[in-house]
């Protein structure tokens, strides 16, 4: 099955929004065993979304269109897709009752101009929008089933959920194959790295395929097979996970794909225990990954941030001689603010963190990209240091944090 995705708008096609959408649905569509051959930017112009939609048409088993489904002028998908597809718009009365009971629920006047957005193509089939006004829709033109979604992500990601991956995968169904992946979250290794190490696999296993996915400094890897016995299938995915899990250990951080603060968190509680953190150059990054995980509360205690020395010594009871010797940048200095924030927290486990993020600040024995990490236990307390060579910023912040949160997931693994 071939899938072209196409977006549409002049702020996408000029590069002034990030079109975060189509990774998005390339990365679904790719887990359902769908090819998606194109990605298409098209600006707001009527007689050009007609031919790009009649040209799609006559190539792709599906498309999945993104953008220009509001209310104002420049929003011409609906009147595009219905041109391609020989159709007329009408009002579609379910769609515009649902759009005033948008309004009416945040008791918001609803303006003229959103009535646009209930016109759809005659012939085509309402996809419903709980999360705003514009609905979806799905119209067949030429040999291609297309789906018409919203640009705004957070209401594109829900339809294509619900309303469009269902529908995909009942298509699916009339080829008599099964499409099954499984995702290995990994950490520790390039991407380079991982492509070389995973070579072992697809010699092993060559009816599976590998995508490797890099945003930094998370690695994933999906595993993708498809073929007509749903429970050989799952057979093999179970045994290349294991072979993974052999060939790489502890890089592995999750073999469902978890990310690794949510990893961290099912691990603390599977222990029943609890974390406190110090931040000192990661700057609540830490505590802001692991609170983005539904259930956080259960074991997450406390966090601060603190970045002077001031505050390592007055909040976290940091000797201040240790400092003066050692500096804030020591695995001395980190144990310390670990030991500090476990025992001012009251949580089983204090993690700290003390480095240079650059880019300026570093010195010829203490360079930009080091970092200091310090875990405080129930058995004992340790520091440690860690040196990277990123120049950036950010980028120094994100792999320290990540790091930090590596460091507790191997304790809590013992």
């Amino acid at each position: 099955m071939i899938a072209e995705i196409l977006s549409t708008g002049e702020e996408i096609r000029r590069g002034t929004i990030i079109d975060s959408n189509t990774a998005h649905i390339a990365e679904k569509l790719e887990t359902l065993g769908v090819h998606v051959a194109r990605h298409i930017s098209v600006g707001d112009d009527v007689e050009e979304l007609v031919s790009i939609f009649n040209e799609t048409g006559n190539r792709a088993d599906i498309a999945i269109v993104t953008g220009g489904l509001g209310p104002t002028q420049d929003d011409l998908t609906a009147e595009a897709a219905a041109k391609a597809a020989d159709d007329e718009l009408v009002l579609d009365t379910p769609s515009l009752e649902a759009i005033k009971r948008f309004f009416e629920e945040r008791r918001r006047p609803m303006a003229p101009s959103n009535k646009k957005q209930a016109m759809l193509p005659s012939r085509s089939e309402c996809l419903y929008n709980p999360m705003g006004t514009a609905p979806g829709f799905r119209l067949k033109i030429g040999r291609c089933e297309f789906f018409f979604l919203p640009g705004v992500p957070a209401e594109m990601r829900n339809m294509l959920d619900e309303a469009v991956l269902p529908r995909i995968i009942r298509l699916r169904k009339d080829e008599n194959l099964f499409f099954l992946n499984k995702t290995l979250t990994l950490f520790g290794l390039t991407e380079s790295e991982t492509g070389e190490r995973l070579s072992e696999l697809e010699e092993k296993y060559p009816d599976i395929q590998v995508g490797i996915r890099f945003r930094f400094p998370i690695i994933r890897a999906t595993l993708y097979v498809k073929g007509p016995d749903e429970s050989v299938l799952k057979e093999m995915l179970a045994s290349a996970s294991d072979f993974v899990l052999n060939l790489l250990g502890k890089r592995v951080i999750s073999v469902e794909g978890h990310s690794m603060e949510a990893e961290v968190g099912r691990l603390l509680q599977q222990k029943q225990a609890t974390i406190g953190v110090a931040e000192s150059c990661t700057g609540g990054l830490i505590s802001h990954w692991l609170t983005n995980v539904p259930g956080s509360s259960n074991y997450f205690i406390f966090s601060g941030i603190t970045y002077s020395n001031h505050a390592k010594i007055d909040v976290l009871g940091v000797d201040s001689g240790i400092i003066e010797q050692y500096g804030a940048v020591h695995e001395e200095t980190a144990k310390l603010m670990a030991e500090g924030v476990r025992r001012i927290s009251g949580a089983s486990y204090g993690l700290s963190t003390s480095g240079i993020a650059g880019p300026d600040g570093g010195t010829s024995d203490k360079p930009v990209g080091t970092i200091c990490i310090g875990l405080a236990t129930p058995d004992g307390s340790s520091g440690k240091r860690y040196q990277f060579h990123y120049p950036e910023r950010i980028r120094n912040k994100k792999i320290f944090a990540m790091t930090a949160l590596n460091v507790l997931r191997r304790e809590l693994l013992k």
